[in-house]
């Protein structure tokens, strides 16, 4: 098998990470699948929603030291690994307007936890433990940890994390807003799953444009954040996607509907 794989099913995209016996850390080889897909998910009208996973029992134990170590170790080439590799993971989650769903099933450490941070949503199974992990080998997060941690629980409890390096379990990252929602592990890969389809079963093409519109507001004043939403609005109503939701709504207009 793999140590990635992609597949789609019922407008879902998954990509699971395919390494349970080193905790599915990434090889450089994988990143660039990994890059490749969220790519093709991007461009295929068929995917509506993605997920990311874990094979077994981890999720992402981060970078292979081991693979990694073989590279090129110049200073110039450790910043291209970066940039010309890892990063493009979270450039193209940025591109993708559909939501990108992280089933966190089991440790998600180091870029492993990056990973999970890059996307719209988290669900964490209750075994699941998160470790920002960089600063116990003295390293420094490599691939957005700085940049996306900060913006979930704010910079002091970001600090604390970055700094220490300390495992919280599935129930803090919750309770700090890191994951939505906590399931049971048997769970979590159906309750992931059930969530994802429901998405993709919805309207897409507003899908996609409140998850733009969300994006862009927290990088712009209100009044521009209207300005940016009064176009979106009118975009979507000229679309089909809205004329047949609109009409499949009045069909089931009845008191059991209202409010649903």
């Amino acid at each position: 098998m793999a140590d990635i794989e992609y597949s789609v099913e019922s407008g879902v995209a998954t990509i699971l990470l395919n390494r349970p016996a080193r905790k599915n850390a990434f090889t450089m080889e994988m990143i660039d699948a990994w890059a490749k897909m969220l790519e093709v998910a991007r461009t295929d009208d068929a995917v509506h929603v993605i997920v990311l996973t874990g094979a077994g029992d981890g999720f992402c134990s981060g970078v292979d030291l081991d693979s990694f170590a073989q590279l090129d170790p110049t200073p110039l080439n450790r910043k291209k690994i970066l940039t010309d590799h890892v990063h493009r993971i979270a450039l193209t989650i940025e591109e993708i307007d559909k939501p990108v769903i992280a089933g966190v099933n089991g440790v998600a450490v180091g870029a492993g936890m990056d990973m999970a941070l890059m996307c719209d949503i988290r669900f964490a199974a209750q075994s699941a433990r998160f470790s920002e992990g960089y600063i116990r080998v003295g390293l420094v997060p490599g691939d957005g940890g700085c940049y996306y941690l900060p913006r979930l629980v704010g910079p002091a409890k970001a600090l604390e994390l970055l700094l220490t390096g300390d495992f919280i379990d599935a129930t803090e990252a919750a309770r700090i807003g890191i994951v939505n929602r906590v399931y049971p592990d048997a769970e979590l890969a159906k309750e992931t799953r059930a969530f994802a389809e429901s998405l993709a079963a919805g309207s897409p093409i507003a899908m996609r444009i409140i998850k733009r519109a969300v994006y862009q507001s927290m990088r712009s004043d209100l009044r521009t954040s209207l300005d940016l939403i009064s176009s979106h609005v009118a975009i979507v109503q000229s679309t089909q996607d809205f004329k047949e939701a609109m009409q499949s709504f009045r069909e089931r207009r009845t008191p059991h509907f209202e409010g649903r």
